[in-house]
């Protein structure tokens, strides 16, 4: 029988309640129903209580305390709201804004900033404190992020999550005081730190310090140009939580929806990433497939989907360049067969397709020039990437009623996919999608039941061990590049100490939760969000005819018609890509 977790009882706002021992009196309180304000706190990282509005009295106590940071106790009464409470964060609001721009309508997180709704909710309609602003320049130097500093209200958690989740360093807080500023590490610029561009700063950050780079007008721009033919894909993870910003809930599969959104809004052609995500399984398990059979020394194969953790690899395990996939990311592989193998069939002349990648990732706005394979068409195989806040902001400008939209399909030549397709969305997804597929390259059948649940869930690391047809294959899965980092480890001890390898194929993505919890998704991302998401994943799976990669007919056409066969010369030279080490610091 499961343990029952101790309790204790404590009293808020003169209602008693009982909550688990060890429960900090804010998160009592929310299982009260009740909210107490906050700039700092956020359920995914470790309290700080850097902001001080979340400040309660307790009977018996002459002082506040931070209740983010302060565990309730048995006994304990505690008074969350009345007016010197008010009073006192009211203060700390407007000393904040004291020190904040007064620029909202130029920001980017206008409508969608936890400092303008906590202004707005404390009723702070004019200033009493002289402005100060901090004299530091935006950091624009990468093609991802971009940093404000005068917009820092020094909440800490970007710092948490690049260093205490992500396990990178890469930002920092700068100087004491006044003059303390969020900053690259090393005072750097972004694009010279160890930064790779995983987003998961700005996911967390509650104003605009830490925005994506906006490239909505470039896209409009182009839709615009009668010289171009403008054409979109869109990610797994897309279709799970871009309802949110209208009126869906998270997790709700709208993805004929984004169909008809995407040709409304001004593309010629509409495609799926879950498409060439069914491709690039058909890459990567046969690549696995040959190593297990006629390599094994060249074990583990690690995926290659998530161009944070390249970016990661290529920094920090340049020494485990040999053991990963050369297989591209699903939407680059998208994008150069939107620059060849799509014109060909439609007699475009190529140099007029412009591909929009809407993606829930900001390291995917960098991928797309990140070495000389991401040409392979003879073009820019990717254009320009969105993220998914900026498609909700560009639906918003165009006037779209969202809600109401009626479905469309995709073109289906590079539109159709199956349930491993869709699955990528997710940690575990790609793992479960290859495994399916390599069952039916191993044994020439397909799998009775295509479902491998041990490797779902948000768990930091799953371990698997697969049995097929008496060929045990023993996998991992990593999410959250803290946690990568403790199975990379494992695997070079294993080899330095020339002991059996760990496992034979390891999955990896860079945020908690996979692309679902991507740093381009939108705010407010919590383990409940990510879940309800992933819930919307696997349901878009089941749905599917086919749920494995190797039986999705405008795959195995795009081979017999274009590249011949998987790891053939030609999807090699398409589909294929290279690594190599990166300095941490750049000068």
């Amino acid at each position: 029988m499961p343990i029952k977790s101790e309790t204790i009882t404590i009293k808020i706002n003169d209602k008693k309640i009982k909550v688990p021992k060890g429960t900090s009196i804010y998160k009592a309180a929310a299982l009260s129903q009740i909210k107490i304000p906050s700039l700092c706190y956020h359920p995914d990282l470790k309290a700080n209580a850097a902001c001080g509005l979340c400040i309660v009295k307790i009977k018996g106590m002459n002082k506040v305390v931070r209740s983010c940071a302060t565990e309730a106790q048995e006994g304990m009464e505690i008074i969350t709201h009345d007016k010197e409470l008010y009073e006192t964060r009211k203060t700390v609001i407007e000393l904040i804004l004291s020190n904040h721009p007064d620029d909202c309508l130029f920001c980017q997180r206008n409508q969608n900033c936890e400092l303008q709704r906590l202004a707005s909710e404390f009723g702070v309609r004019e200033s009493r404190f002289n402005k100060r602003l901090k004299e530091i320049q935006k950091d624009i130097s990468t093609t991802s992020l971009i940093i404000d500093p005068q917009k820092c209200v020094n909440c800490g958690r970007c710092v948490e999550v690049c260093q205490n989740v992500q396990d990178v360093w890469a930002v920092e807080f700068i100087g004491r005081g006044f003059d303390m500023s969020i900053a690259p590490a090393g005072n750097l610029k972004l694009n010279n730190s160890p930064c790779i561009k995983c987003g998961q700063c700005s996911a967390h950050c509650p104003v605009g310090a830490i925005v994506e780079k906006d490239e909505v007008e470039t896209v409009i721009s182009a839709l615009m140009d009668k010289n171009l033919y403008p054409v979109a894909q869109i990610a797994p993870a897309v279709r799970v939580s871009f309802g949110e910003a209208f009126k869906f809930d998270s997790g709700d599969v709208i993805t004929k929806k984004l169909y008809a959104l995407l040709r409304k809004i001004g593309f010629k052609a509409v495609f799926d990433t879950n498409f060439s995500a069914d491709l690039t399984i058909m890459e990567e398990a046969n690549e696995f497939v040959r190593r297990f059979k006629k390599n094994p020394e060249s074990l583990p194969l690690v995926t290659s989907c998530c161009p944070a953790w390249v970016d990661y690899l290529e920094k920090y395990f340049p020494d485990m360049i040999d053991h990963f996939s050369t297989a591209k990311s699903p939407h680059e592989m998208m994008g150069v067969l939107s620059k060849t193998y799509f014109p060909k069939i439609k007699k475009i002349d190529p140099s007029r397709i412009f591909m929009v990648s809407i993606m829930p990732c900001t390291a995917k706005k960098y991928e797309i020039t990140r070495s000389d394979e991401m040409f392979a068409s003879g073009y820019q195989d990717i254009d320009v990437v969105l993220t998914t806040r900026e498609l909700v902001r560009m639906t918003k400008s165009a006037g779209i009623d969202f809600d109401n939209i009626e479905e469309e399909e995709s073109d289906l030549i590079l539109g159709s996919y199956t349930g491993a397709g869709t699955i990528f969305g997710a940690t575990g997804g790609v793992m479960e999608a290859a495994l399916r597929t390599a069952y039916n390259l191993l044994t020439g059948e397909d799998l009775p039941n295509v479902d491998f649940k041990d490797v779902r869930g948000l768990e930091g690391i799953k371990e698997a061990e697969i049995d097929i047809n008496g060929t045990k294959i023993k996998v991992a899965i990593a999410h959250g590049i803290g946690n990568v980092k403790d199975v990379l480890e494992r695997v070079k001890i294993a080899k330095i100490n020339n002991h059996e390898i760990p496992w034979h194929f390891i999955e990896v993505m860079a945020c908690r939760g996979g692309c679902v919890g991507g740093g381009g998704q939108p705010y407010g991302v919590t383990d409940e969000v990510r879940k309800k998401r992933t819930d919307g994943i696997y349901t878009d799976d089941k749905k599917q005819v086919f749920r494995c990669s190797h039986q999705n007919p405008y795959i195995v056409k795009l081979y017999e018609d274009f590249l011949g066969e998987p790891n053939s010369k030609k999807a090699h030279q398409l589909l294929h890509t290279k690594y190599k080490a990166r300095p941490l610091y750049m000068k």
